[in-house]
């Protein structure tokens, strides 16, 4: 009886989130207005009260879409709470954007908006540690349990083992292991039935979820566990065994109206392509007018320091393969690659001008990319791009060196940040981009672009 409970209200609880998650985005508009100029101020002015409706209805509209009411019962704290507040920062970007092209923002006060979005997160991360919390203690005393049959004794089921055992607080509860005895498992006090009994074991006990984790090619065994669920209501999860393979934003979609496997896609599909595209458009838009008085400055400064074109173009290899002239301030002597062609950068191999030395050193002279990312070539934040003719040799040289090319190229990215840019590491600058491809989110974008200043501008491997 305990195992059921909760259960059956999963659905109404769902239905209660996203009502109030749009209840508290209104409440603290209105809330926050009142902070911000006082209770004699109300009632709300009409521009005020288009901007709360309009972040309502952009809260009922995006949240789900960025799938907030998704089941989080496999996850920890921190992925509901960074999911929370991608949505919110991803709604307050949308929001202002859509107010500045009707004007409307023109009459509202920065910071009321400020409070509202903060207040926003704050509200909507604590309602869903609260109700987490709550539910994660409820579980890990017996209630809402769900019994769990794995098929397969392989590396893969004794880590799905392993993890259950540690993680009570999920309420998923191990009861059978079925696969092939003879195979010697080490899947400690849990022994292993052949899989000709699954049959028999599901019609005579109750089974709310399957995790199947066999090895791709013991496809006959699959068949043989489907063949014996055909009968069973209990949800089926297939867990391939896919260690030491390079998988990115892999899942499940679907093509042509047929289910498929994603092993390595780009994550910034459908709404989260628009909101990189948003953040993209509406920060380089801001950064170039606030840097417009430093690029005049810069570009005297070139014009002084040696003969020859402010900026400088080079072919790059960006999203998809596509190349792309990338644009920056010119740093070296015009014709410095005329006598040795393409030169992979070196400490030692010092070419650039003075001044260009110091602009290295800075990044000042990547503020033109900026304009790259208003074109859509490139984005604030990702992988760095490379001239195609290295390319050709990493490509062969580097695992996974061009699954990078799954996301647009980036001014800055989580292998700057770390230290990983000029003549370092490519491996561990590798390893980097690929892990902000699968991590990706808004909040690790906003991250990596406060770490800039600080962890990516002025660093000993700029130069």
């Amino acid at each position: 009886m305990r195992r059921g409970t909760l259960r059956d209200y999963v659905s109404p609880i769902a239905t209660s989130m996203r009502l109030l998650d749009v209840a508290l985005v209104a409440a603290l508009g209105w809330a926050t207005y009142i902070l911000r100029f006082g209770a004699q101020a109300l009632p709300l002015p009409p521009y005020y009260g288009t901007a709360i409706l309009g972040g309502a209805l952009l809260a009922a509209i995006l949240f789900p879409a960025m799938g907030l009411y998704r089941p989080w019962r496999a996850h920890g704290l921190l992925t509901p709470s960074a999911r929370t507040l991608s949505a919110t920062v991803a709604l307050f970007f949308l929001l202002i954007f859509l107010l500045g092209a009707s004007h409307t923002v023109l009459g509202l006060s920065r910071l009321w908006l400020a409070y509202w979005s903060a207040g926003t997160g704050l509200a909507l991360v604590g309602l869903r540690l609260g109700a987490y919390g709550t539910l994660c203690a409820l579980r890990a005393r017996g209630y809402n349990r769900r019994n769990v049959v794995i098929v397969g004794c392989g590396p893969r089921a004794a880590e799905l083992l392993r993890k259950t055992e540690k993680s009570p607080w999920t309420g998923f509860h191990i009861e059978a292991v079925f696969g092939s005895p003879d195979a010697s498992p080490n899947l400690g006090p849990y022994p292993v039935t052949p899989i000709e009994a699954l049959a028999d074991y599901a019609d005579t006990h109750t089974i709310d979820e399957v995790w199947i984790a066999l090895p791709w090619e013991h496809g006959a065994d699959l068949h043989q566990a489907l063949d014996a669920l055909r009968t069973s209501p209990a949800n089926v999860r297939y867990i391939p065994d896919v260690v030491g393979l390079y998988l990115l934003n892999h899942g499940v979609s679907r093509l042509l109206d047929t289910p498929v496997i994603d092993l390595s896609t780009s994550p910034l599909q459908g709404v989260n392509g628009l909101l990189k595209t948003i953040e993209d458009k509406v920060l380089s838009s801001l950064i170039l007018i606030l840097a417009a008085p430093f690029m005049a400055l810069i570009a005297i400064g070139i014009k002084l320091s040696s003969p020859g074109p402010v900026f400088y173009r080079q072919e790059r290899l960006g999203w998809n393969g596509r190349t792309f002239m990338i644009l920056k301030f010119r740093t070296m002597p015009i014709n410095a690659e005329a006598q040795t062609g393409p030169v992979w950068n070196h400490r030692s191999k010092r070419r650039a001008t003075p001044f260009g030395a110091f602009l290295r050193r800075t990044s000042l002279d990547e503020l033109p990319q900026f304009i790259n990312v208003l074109k859509g070539d490139m984005s604030i934040v990702g992988p760095r791009p490379e001239r195609p003719v290295f390319v050709s040799q990493f490509k062969h040289e580097i695992p996974g060196y061009m699954q990078k090319h799954l996301v647009k190229a980036g001014i800055t990215g989580w292998a700057q940040i770390n230290g990983w840019r000029g003549d370092t590491d490519l491996k561990r600058r590798i390893e980097h981009d690929l892990y902000y491809i699968e991590h990706w989110s808004l909040a690790l974008d906003l991250k990596i672009i406060g770490l800039t200043p600080f962890r990516g501008l002025m660093h000993p491997n700029a130069h």
